[in-house]
């Protein structure tokens, strides 16, 4: 009784993610439509939040996969995909690039190029969000005002492990790849492992 009821429930889920999928991709699309994202191809598990300012601009290549919470890609810390683009800022993603509980936030310019591989809960941020500066802090008027931004770029082929944060002003070179949890503060040579917190270079990548 036990595996005819299995198998049931195997058939039921099969079905049941089948439908979910078409919702979720048909959901996910219309969602960029109206957000005004340029994009040619789009695949989600789950729905994402995108938000795109009026002045903004976010532009995506063909065959872009997403997995938002644990659809997908249940590896923890599950949250949705969130493209963020502020006012006259923009996101660039290439061909062929899949994220998976992803935050990607724009105030300046954040670029990722083709093939690029996105963990579980990355975030990549081009701005401290804050001024660094504790009076400027006290008002929020003088607080947006004087925050830090610095475009990213992030290059073909590259690799970023899950839960990783990339700050502002980074450009991750070709085929580099980034240990889970790292924290990338400065920028990455093309053809390096880097990991850790801060990331640190770990050794080259010999085989391409």
């Amino acid at each position: 009784m036990q595996k005819i009821i299995s198998l049931f429930f195997k058939v039921f889920r099969r079905l049941y993610g089948f439908i979910r999928k078409f919702i979720h991709v048909l959901y996910t699309n219309i969602l960029c439509y109206c957000n005004n994202v340029t994009f040619s191809k789009i695949t989600s598990n789950g729905i994402p939040y995108v938000s795109i300012a009026r002045s903004g601009t976010c532009t995506i290549g063909t065959d872009f996969k997403m997995n938002n919470g644990l659809l997908g890609n249940p590896i923890g810390r599950p949250q949705k995909c969130v493209l963020f683009v502020g006012e006259n800022a923009a996101i660039i993603i290439g061909n062929h690039v899949g994220i998976s509980a992803t935050a990607i936030v724009a105030h300046e310019r954040i670029t990722i190029g083709d093939y690029v591989k996105i963990g579980g809960g990355v975030c990549i941020y081009d701005t401290d969000f804050h001024s660094l500066n504790p009076a400027e802090r006290t008002a929020s008027n003088t607080d947006k005002k004087n925050k830090k931004t610095a475009a990213v770029l992030i290059e073909n082929h590259v690799f970023i492990g899950a839960h990783s944060t990339i700050l502002k002003g980074v450009t991750v070179g070709e085929n580099a790849i980034i240990g889970a949890c790292s924290l990338v503060s400065k920028s990455i040579p093309a053809n390096e492992i880097w990991a850790g917190n801060p990331a640190r270079f770990i050794k080259k990548i010999t085989n391409v």
